[in-house]
């Protein structure tokens, strides 16, 4: 693989998921000339990169035999497993010096366990999760944390660039989901924060445009805060990403904590605290639901709310 050349308008691309983040990013590729296959399990959210010039599928197995490198960003880890190592997943489709890419933010193991079975049969697999949402997705400046063989990972330089800003190697197989557990540990306190602050604000009688304009550029500043405060603020919580995907992402995140040992009661809050949001009826909106929570634990009817 080291001396393979990813080239657009020769090496062709497989994708497998073309949900919020996915399309986007696989239409970055086809931009770039490369000519893709797609699948999703709703033909519909495919559409627009069908009319772009992709190719439609009916398996991930189709795409691969269609593909030199097969990309993947699902919902859940037995999503991962499914389109990946299933009888009809990208892996069976594969032949020897494909590349399979899951994007997906999943567990350690998992990809550990996929590398093993692609090796045995020649092919290669890079774990390379994602951070930015889908503001990083549409304007291709995502944070891409990578995993696997790093003669491959160098050899995928192209698409990379294509899709990010930020590409970090991380180390052998597993190491990228390993650094997008850190990530979302992060995120996750965070965001209580960034809600609780806002809170205060509105509680307060300030104006929050205005209380933005001042910490937003301070210490107190964070993505969060810049991307997701204006969303809040504007009652739009749609989905950058899901907040049932965010509560798999914290149970994979203490999972791993409980292997090696570690106790991280912060990261043990936010998963209860977005449970309840899941509870009350936001888990297909955006991470930046957990306001309306905590609006509701104040007795705050917050998208009812009038400007100060």
């Amino acid at each position: 693989m080291s001396t393979m050349e990813v080239i657009p308008g020769k090496t062709r691309i497989g994708w497998i998921g073309t949900g919020v983040m996915g399309a986007s990013m696989c239409g970055h590729l086809i931009k770039k000339g490369f000519g893709a296959t797609v699948y999703n399990r709703s033909r519909s959210k495919a559409e627009t990169l069908i009319q772009a010039g992709a190719t439609w599928a009916d398996t991930p197995r189709q795409v691969a035999e269609q593909s030199d490198l097969v990309f993947s960003i699902v919902g859940f880890p037995s999503d991962v497993r499914e389109v990946i190592l299933g009888s009809d997943g990208a892996l069976a489709g594969c032949r020897p010096g494909n590349v399979i890419i899951d994007m997906t933010t999943s567990q350690p193991s998992l990809a550990e366990e996929i590398a093993v079975a692609a090796r045995s049969g020649g092919v290669h697999s890079i774990d390379a999760p994602v951070s930015g949402g889908d503001i990083g997705a549409r304007e291709a400046r995502l944070s891409i944390m990578i995993g696997g063989d790093q003669a491959v990972v160098d050899a995928l330089r192209p698409c990379w660039e294509a899709m990010g800003k930020t590409i970090v190697y991380q180390g052998g197989p597993g190491c990228g989901q390993h650094a997008k557990v850190v990530n979302q540990i992060l995120i996750a306190s965070n965001m209580i924060g960034v809600c609780e602050a806002l809170l205060y604000a509105y509680q307060a009688g300030l104006n929050l445009e205005t209380v933005m304009a001042s910490v937003t550029p301070g210490a107190a500043g964070s993505w969060s805060l810049s991307n997701l405060g204006p969303r809040m603020i504007q009652n739009n919580f749609d989905p950058g990403f899901f907040v049932e995907h965010f509560i798999k992402d914290l149970g994979i995140a203490l999972d791993e904590a409980g292997r090696l040992g570690l106790c991280l009661p912060g990261l043990a809050l936010s998963r209860q605290l977005y449970q309840a949001v899941k509870a009350q009826g936001y888990g297909r909106n955006g991470t930046h639901a957990l306001l309306l929570a905590l609006a509701s634990l104040a007795g705050i009817d917050w998208p009812n709310r009038r400007p100060h």
